[in-house]
């Protein structure tokens, strides 16, 4: 029989919306999070993540271009088979985290998106609730192995920040935009090194609020897209 999860507790940079105190599990006390898995995550069946320091991809990774013979995913997975490293420290994961998606959600962005209505306030709202997806797993062989409420970060953020339906799917295509503009997607494709993977996005041709996970790369699609089929209806209706 495993242990029990010990409470997770995190201090960020800046404080979270109390309004997470609502989702199962975390309590937010202005910079301090903590997060209890038992009662977080739908599923937990692995401890372990991947990741790589985000003062080293800075410095190291983001920096790098593409070149004609080379393409970014085989720089940063590359990159990723070099420096990555193992923790058992969920605290450390979603510090990581955050670091990342306040980087790939920066307010900067806000009016480049082309999307009428969508502040500052929204592509925080969407850095705060990605970094809990961070804690999200899914195996090289494709098995899902940690859900929690905000793999489906739509739902999770219309729950937390109290979002009518249009702004929900303003904030999914937000999401979503870093595959179409390709500057983001570079920078997702370089940015996501430091949990050890690339971002999977569960939606098929729209986004319809499958949510994703940080994926391994060479994960196989077949067996991940199956898994989330299995759960996604009864798990997003409980976020």
């Amino acid at each position: 029989m495993s242990a029990p999860n010990p409470l997770v507790t995190v201090e960020l940079p800046v404080s979270f919306d109390p309004r997470w105190s609502r989702m199962p599990g975390i309590t937010v006390d202005g910079r301090i999070i903590r997060l209890a898995p038992q009662e977080y995550f739908f599923r937990q069946q692995a401890r372990t993540w991947k990741l790589i320091d985000w003062e080293k991809v800075t410095a190291e990774l983001l920096p790098v271009e593409e070149t004609s013979v080379t393409s970014i995913e085989q720089i940063t997975l590359d990159y990723i088979t070099d420096n990555a490293r193992t923790t058992e420290n969920p605290a450390e994961v979603l510090a990581t985290a955050w670091r990342v998606y306040s980087y790939l959600f920066r307010a900067e962005y806000a009016p480049t998106l082309g999307l009428d209505g969508i502040t500052e306030a929204h592509l925080r709202m969407l850095a705060e609730v990605s970094t809990f997806t961070a804690l999200n797993k899914v195996e090289q062989d494709g098995r899902i192995t940690n859900v929690g409420p905000c793999w489906f970060f739509a739902d999770a953020a219309q729950v937390v920040f109290e979002l009518d339906e249009r702004t929900v799917g303003l904030l999914d295509e937000v999401y979503h935009g870093g595959w179409f503009n390709e500057n983001r997607r570079i920078e997702s494709v370089k940015a996501h090194a430091a949990l050890g993977g690339r971002l999977v996005h569960g939606c098929q041709s729209v986004p319809d609020r499958r949510g994703g996970a940080v994926a391994p790369y060479g994960t196989p699609m077949d067996r991940f897209r199956d898994e989330l089929a299995q759960f996604r209806d009864a798990w997003s209706a409980r976020a």
